[in-house]
């Protein structure tokens, strides 16, 4: 149960007064639908009104508070001219009283007449503008009687806002919505707190909605610092009740004799890497445990984690039980199976495929030998969820690109077994930081080499005014046997859709190369896309038009150019996941990244790191800091945590703070039934962890 404390933040923004029905649905969809959510909805700017100089001092283009004698109105000749009204300033150092024009468009006569009455004195607030020589203040902001003049002279804060919702309704709404929020209880050690030089939540709150320099909106300021800890702290505390709920449940010992494992090794053509041998000596450990393992491997685009996964697997075949992978789409599944199902048929073991292609008898069948255990590993796409996919005795799960999966997903999966072994993997970048926001319920691997025999790709940062030479090294390339992909850009939506890119460009490119290009996108059926890829794979087609379609996983390695049309739009972590397709063979390649003005600096700070390193993990760093905590790797797409007040680009370090804090917080009060475990109960209800309370004390 949520405390009752918390009640009044968790009420619906129609309880904040003035929120009507039509407001109410609008500032949902900029905030949220709860007061709380409006909290959590912080300023991006000041609007600084104490500045009242002279006009002989003003600057144009300023906003400025003034206080002001009526001295004329000048109504309009025509409804097409705007009405003035002429001031003079009322200023102590002003010996000659400079005069400025007041400009209404739009507006009836008898309620300016009210407001500024000739002779009366008002103070008036408003951007300043020196217009043929003389003062003008286009609709000032505030119109209001002399002794408001102190009142006026403040600094009001400026939200991000959506149509139909302006600055002032948030900033008379606000108050509010603060004054819902009751006293909390620190939940920050107090040394810690201490250190920081910290102020409490309810006043770091209040000072973060009350901005009084640009200084104070910096994630840096001490205010956000604070706030954006109590955030990372619920995140992590969270995660570390979830992990030490996994680590508590009973798992199975799997520890196979290795016959299986060794002539796979011994039958490579090539060597492992010494990162391959240390993750596979961390897996084997978690799999002899009694727990069950949760571990995620993270490995560079060719790197080597599919032999990784399948060595899992077979310790379980091993111990005559079953596997499972799972991978996020139909052609990735496919591979797997095209690269596992040859090395285990040497070895005597079945391995399966299930996708939503399988129907009638021959799914029945498949199925079937699934439930007798006639089927060793298994591979297959979400089709593996379904109730009616019975293993015989399921005791490794391997799930690639987790990040596409729900967490749900993985747990059904896992049911499907007997305390079955969870193995996740991925091949994209995640810098560190948000490996522990995302995956902190996990132990974590790196497989951070590649093979030696693989050559580095060679990446070229070019105009498109150059496209025509582009197109004429491709065919001399193709001419010489060379497979390459052509991808088209990330296409505003103001403009035309990516697949209208992508098939415009093919038809350009269809006129040089003919029969040769073919084109791929994700608005095609599966088995359209599939087929395509087939012919790709079997050199039918040389050049191959896509859309991000093939951003992860197609493993062509003939394919040794790579073409990235308007590169500049592309995230980092993108641009890295798409040059990985060309790393697959052990033939020198080659990536073009063509370039289109106005070019960014962080575009070409993107590009420019594109050209210097291949090192995944390092650009995923790279991408971090020049995104900051908005869309890093498409987290929003791709089911990371994203955060109301946190900003990985600056508060990282604040995140292994708060990651050692809840560690301590379990190995001490894994209960909270202390009185800071009290005041943590709530800090999670009120960033809305409190699943993590609930599955926790279930069990």
């Amino acid at each position: 149960m949520r405390p009752e404390i918390l009640h009044p933040v968790f009420m619906g923004l129609n309880t904040i007064k003035g929120v009507g029905e039509r407001s109410l649905k609008l500032l949902s969809n900029l905030a949220g639908d709860k007061v709380i959510d409006l909290l959590w909805h912080l300023p991006a700017n000041i609007i600084d009104r104490r500045s009242s100089p002279s006009l002989r001092e003003a600057v144009s283009g300023r906003i400025y508070t003034l206080k002001v004698r009526v001295i004329d109105h000048l109504p309009p000749k025509t409804k097409k001219h705007p009405y003035r009204v002429v001031v003079e300033e009322v200023h102590p150092q002003a010996v000659v009283p400079e005069q400025l024009t007041l400009v209404f468009f739009k507006v009836y006569a008898d309620s300016i007449h009210k407001n500024l009455p000739i002779g009366a004195e008002r103070v008036i607030s408003g951007k300043l503008d020196n217009f043929n020589g003389g003062w003008q203040m286009s609709h000032p902001d505030f119109i209001a009687k002399s002794e408001d003049f102190e009142k006026l002279k403040s600094v009001e804060p400026v939200y991000p806002l959506t149509a139909g919702i302006t600055n002032k309704m948030i900033c008379k709404w606000m108050p509010t919505a603060l004054a819902k929020l009751p006293q909390l209880p620190e939940w920050i050690d107090s040394h810690l707190l201490k250190q920081k030089g910290w102020n409490s939540f309810n006043s770091s709150l209040l000072v973060a909605h009350h901005p009084q320099s640009l200084d104070d909106l910096s994630p840096a300021s001490l205010p956000r610092v604070r706030l954006a800890y109590d955030e990372l702290l619920a995140n992590q505390l969270s995660l570390a009740f979830a992990r030490d709920r996994s680590r508590k449940k009973n798992g199975r010992i799997i520890k196979g004799n290795g016959h299986l494992r060794q002539k796979v090794i011994t039958t490579l053509p090539f060597q492992l890497t010494n990162a391959q041998k240390r993750v596979l000596e961390e897996i084997y450990a978690d799999q002899e445990t009694e727990t069950k393992m949760l571990r995620l491997v993270q490995g560079d685009v060719g790197s080597g984690k599919t032999i990784v996964a399948l060595l899992a697997m077979l310790n379980a075949v091993e111990c005559s039980c079953q596997a499972a992978i799972m991978a996020p789409t139909e052609i990735l599944a496919r591979q797997h199976f095209e690269t596992i199902a040859p090395i285990c048929d040497t070895l005597g073991l079945k391995v399966g495929i299930l996708t939503g292609r399988n129907k009638g008898k021959e799914r029945k069948k498949l199925l079937s030998d699934l439930a007798d255990g006639f089927i060793n590993i298994l591979i297959g796409t979400h089709a593996l969820f379904q109730e009616d996919v019975t293993f015989n005795d399921l005791a490794c799960v391997v799930i690639d690109e987790q990040h596409r999966f729900g967490v749900q997903q993985r747990l059904g999966l896992s049911k499907k077994g007997d305390r079955a072994d969870v193995l996740v993997m991925t091949a994209t970048p995640i810098p560190r930081s948000l490996v522990l926001t995302a995956y902190g319920d996990m132990d974590y691997s790196q497989i951070d080499e590649v093979p030696p025999e693989r050559k580095p790709v060679d990446t070229r940062v070019i105009s498109l005014e150059k496209i025509s030479d582009v197109v004429h090294a491709l065919q001399r390339k193709i001419i010489s046997g060379s497979r390459a992909y052509w991808v088209c850009p990330l296409v505003e939506e103001s403009e035309k859709s990516d697949l209208a890119a992508a098939k415009e460009r093919f038809e350009s490119l269809q006129k040089i190369f003919g029969e040769d290009v073919g084109l791929v996108h994700g608005k095609m059926k599966d088995a359209e896309k599939d087929d395509v890829m087939t012919r790709f794979k079997n050199g039918d087609i040389k050049l191959l038009v896509a859309t991000t379609v093939i951003e992860v996983g197609v493993n062509v390695p003939e394919a040794t150019v790579m073409v990235i049309e308007h590169a500049e739009r592309f995230g980092l972590a993108q641009l890295h996941q798409l040059r990985g397709r060309i790393k697959r063979g052990i033939e020198a390649s080659s990536c073009l990244l063509l370039y289109g003005y106005p070019l960014s600096e962080t575009a070409r700070e993107r590009l420019n790191i594109m050209r210097e390193t291949e090192n995944g993990f390092l650009i995923a760093e790279k991408d971090l800091e020049l995104r900051g905590g908005g869309e890093i790797l498409g987290t929003r797409q791709s089911g990371f945590c994203s955060f109301r007040l946190a900003d990985m680009s600056v508060h990282k370090d604040l995140l292994h703070v708060a990651h050692q804090d809840a560690k301590l917080i379990i190995n001490t009060d894994p209960q909270l039934s202390t009185s800071r475990g009290e005041a943590l109960r709530i800090l999670l209800y009120l960033f809305e962890r409190d699943n993590a309370i609930k599955t926790y004390t279930a069990g």
